[in-house]
């Protein structure tokens, strides 16, 4: 059964009458960082406990319409069927140290280990919605994160809120509101890249361990897949030109503009460049390590003079 979402179109808010008119974030990009930050505050929670709740933090594009989160901590709670309190002094204080080591993150929202939007939510919602604690005049993110068991996939949704309902004598609407969802995606680094395909060694292994390869060992291991992608490629482009391959435009279209961006050189040509860059990088290390030797004969002999 597919769920079920009201659609509602998303105005932009403004700060004070007169102001420019906010717009309400159109991408979320979730680092995956941010994400690790999350499951282990899931994993850690106390037995009987459904979902745990914290912070999301990153920046805003200056046009208000990507979101990045680049970290989240996590926000003690206790919730009921009717009510639910947050710790706010304990995310004042986390907030505060987090801004001495990343000055210009803000927060942009707020996370949930459940899927399920209740009234509560919309309690959550308007708390980070705040000026003073919170994102306010900018929209705030909602992020929710299902893991369920141990070999399904994490699914991952983000939402913005849309007051409804009769609006109270303190011009706000506590609590009434409609998630409306927004689309996401998950990016990680070149660096993030390799430790997850580490980690992923690992998850095959009795002890849950996977050791580390030396440089030269990932080098040959990069090599080894570039071979292997380009053999992949060459099988398609063969396949195409001798019919047994149905043509795909997007994708010749996409291999041109790699093609394009690759200097043509000849196999003597890059042969050459490759010998002179190795030569040069092995003068450096030899030099490092002379400049070395130079510095600890000269730590043992100056006692002894």
């Amino acid at each position: 059964m597919s769920d079920s979402i009201l659609h509602l179109a998303r105005q932009g808010t403004s700060a004070v009458p007169g102001a420019p008119t906010i717009s309400s974030p159109s991408n979320v990009v979730v680092h995956a960082q941010a994400l690790f930050q999350i499951l282990d505050h899931s994993l850690r929670r106390n037995a009987g406990q459904q979902r745990v709740i914290g912070t999301l933090l990153g920046v805003r594009s200056e046009d208000g319409l990507e979101v990045e989160i680049k970290s989240a901590y996590g926000v003690p709670h206790d919730e009921t069927e009717d009510q639910v309190i947050v710790a706010m002094d304990h995310n004042r204080t986390m907030y505060q140290l987090h801004r001495k080591a990343n000055p210009k993150d803000v927060i942009l929202g707020w996370y949930a280990t459940s899927n399920e939007l209740n009234n509560l939510s919309g309690l959550v919602q308007d708390f980070y919605s705040q000026q003073s604690s919170g994102t306010y005049p900018y929209p705030a993110v909602h992020l929710t994160v299902e893991t369920g068991s141990a070999s399904s996939d994490i699914d991952i949704r983000t939402y913005i809120s849309s007051p409804v309902g009769v609006i109270g004598e303190d011009k706000t609407s506590s609590g009434n509101c409609i998630f409306v969802p927004v689309p996401n995606e998950v990016r990680y680094s070149e660096v993030e890249k390799s430790a997850l395909s580490v980690l992923s060694q690992a998850k095959d292994d009795e002890n849950r361990s996977a050791p580390l390869v030396s440089d030269m060992k990932a080098l040959e291991d990069s090599i080894v897949e570039v071979i292997d992608m380009l053999q992949r490629v060459s099988a398609y482009v063969n396949g195409i030109i001798t019919g047994n391959t149905p043509a795909n435009v997007a994708i010749g279209k996409y291999l041109l503009k790699s093609l394009s961006l690759v200097p043509s050189l000849s196999a003597e040509t890059l042969e050459k460049l490759f010998n002179s860059h190795l030569q040069d990088v092995l003068m450096v290390v030899y030099l490092a390590n002379t400049v070395k030797t130079q510095l600890q004969l000269s730590s043992r002999l100056t006692p002894l003079v």
